[in-house]
């Protein structure tokens, strides 16, 4: 296996008109990984897919895709490629294994050849028993489970996921995420989208922070949890007078502030001495704190650090 990045882009930048959507962006993606582009609506992360899939040229800088690059050989790319949208794909008025059998054919397998693909991708996605039910009749989480399918047909190098889990409820995000690990044991690389933290946390090898079209932090879900310490100290306050008074000492600080549930959050080692002088520090009448926690810190943690806001915030430019 060739130690070529499966995925690799140095200063991607693309505007419509006067919107600026990336600026910039760098990716290294190592074979048979997962690596997941974390950010809010608006973020530049379907447009950075779009460019890697060859549905978008660059304005500038360059980028290859097993290989190849994507716009002086984009054909090649293609063929060597998954892309799986923010919805689900299919046929509705087909069955599931007509849906498949015709992607094979689009695919150039031979009729037989095609049949068993369908069949092989049917049970290993655990729609054997809904084959030969209409697509129309299934769940939103059945439907994304044929569509990831559908895309596997054609034995990918890499497979990108655009919001995988997007409008599904927690048990079928819960099977995505199981079918994705089961990708990578097989030695393909995925490239997932998300907004959501936990995805990220889940699966991903390797996770860069993408906010305002920029990369602003990459790294396994660890080290970037340990950019903003390891602990975080969350602080419930008295009303809102302390709130506002305990944020203003906190300042640049404060990684974390949900002014409804009167609750601020700031990075610690965990260790008892320095909960201690943080609390004499922010609380010196001991009056303003009503109670502490301290928690492990997480990815919201660290997108709170780096952008100011949380990966949920929704921009005017959301759904580039």
């Amino acid at each position: 296996m060739t130690s070529e990045p499966a995925i690799e882009a140095r200063g991607l930048t693309k505007s419509y008109g006067e919107v600026s959507v990336l600026r910039g962006v760098d990716l290294s993606v190592a074979r048979g990984s997962v690596f997941a582009l974390l950010g809010p609506n608006g973020a530049g992360k379907t447009t950075t897919v779009r460019i890697l899939a060859t549905l978008t040229a660059p304005d500038a800088g360059r980028a290859r895709v097993a290989g190849f690059d994507v716009v002086a050989e984009r054909h090649q790319v293609r063929r060597a490629i998954s892309l799986t949208g923010q919805y689900a794909a299919v046929d509705e008025n087909q069955t599931g294994e007509e849906n498949l059998r015709m992607m094979g054919r689009l695919t150039r397998l031979g009729r037989a050849e095609a049949r068993r693909r369908a069949q092989e991708l049917l049970e290993r996605f655990d729609l054997a028993g809904a084959g030969r039910r209409t697509v129309g009749t299934y769940s939103g989480g059945m439907r994304r489970r044929l569509d990831l399918a559908a895309g596997l047909v054609g034995r990918p190098e890499v497979i990108f996921l655009d919001e995988p889990t997007t409008g599904l409820d927690p048990r079928s995000r819960q099977a995505m995420w199981e079918v994705v690990k089961g990708l990578v044991g097989d030695g393909v690389t995925v490239f997932p989208t998300t907004q959501y933290l936990e995805e990220a946390d889940q699966l991903a090898d390797r996770i860069a922070v993408v906010d305002g079209g920029r990369v602003v932090a990459e790294g396994t879900s660890a080290q970037l949890k340990e950019r903003v310490a390891g602990q975080r100290l969350e602080l419930v306050l008295g009303g809102p007078d302390a709130f506002e008074e305990t944020a203003r000492r906190l300042g640049a600080r404060l990684v974390r502030s949900d002014a409804d549930r009167l609750t601020l959050g700031v990075a610690t080692d965990g260790s008892a001495a320095q909960i201690r002088a943080l609390l004499d520090e922010l609380d010196p009448g001991r009056r303003a704190v009503d109670r502490f926690t301290v928690r492990g810190a997480t990815l919201d943690d660290v997108f709170l650090a780096l952008t100011g806001h949380a990966t949920t915030h929704d921009k005017e430019t959301s759904g580039v």
